[in-house]
């Protein structure tokens, strides 16, 4: 994240994650990001001294934001775990349902750069979707499922899958489909203890 009071390194990662997301990490310059955050070149790399410094820091700026959003959605969603489940489907399915949707930002980054496994925005990603999990298992352990680790791990597969499928087809029934799906490998979870 953002130092704290940074205001120009804020904007310039502000600027390059809004192009990055847009146009994608390998077709935008760094002159464009310093064009778009308002800043001097210098000033740039003042603050980063590479792209992979500044791919790597957009996308660790949005982790947190990120979970906090599921963790929002979760909580705000009435019923039973399987019910609140089902709801991250519901509100994914909202809040992507629109033309200017790109996709999810940590998938299309590590996409983007699968040829280079081991960029510091790569990375950055990959802790981003284990953490994620990580969340998941702990709010289906809390509700005393057996093997919370495994049914996280595929709720996070149909979660992917589904942001993924959307992007392809712009079909919300996707989204949906994925979302029953979840709701059932919970209840069954939830039976079997």
């Amino acid at each position: 994240m953002p130092a704290k009071g940074d205001s120009t390194r804020e904007q310039i990662v502000i600027a390059a994650t809004r192009l990055f997301y847009g146009e994608g990490i390998k077709a935008v310059s760094m002159d464009a990001v310093a064009e778009k955050a308002g800043v001097t070149k210098k000033t740039l790399y003042y603050h980063f001294t590479s792209k992979d410094e500044l791919v790597a820091e957009t996308i660790a700026a949005r982790d947190q934001p990120t979970l906090e959003l599921y963790m929002r959605w979760f909580a705000e969603t009435d019923g039973s775990v399987a019910d609140k489940i089902r709801g991250l489907f519901t509100r994914l399915g909202r809040s992507v349902d629109t033309p200017k949707w790109r996709g999810c930002g940590f998938l299309r980054t590590i996409a983007e750069l699968a040829n280079t496994p081991a960029h510091p925005a790569v990375k950055a990603g990959a802790a981003h979707k284990k953490r994620f999990e990580a969340w998941l298992e702990a709010e289906l352990r809390d509700q005393d499922i057996t093997d919370a680790a495994a049914l996280a791990r595929q709720i996070v597969i149909l979660l992917d899958g589904a942001t993924t499928v959307m992007l392809i087809h712009r079909d919300l029934d996707y989204v949906e489909t994925a979302g029953r799906m979840a709701l059932d490998l919970v209840t069954q979870a939830r039976r079997a203890r």
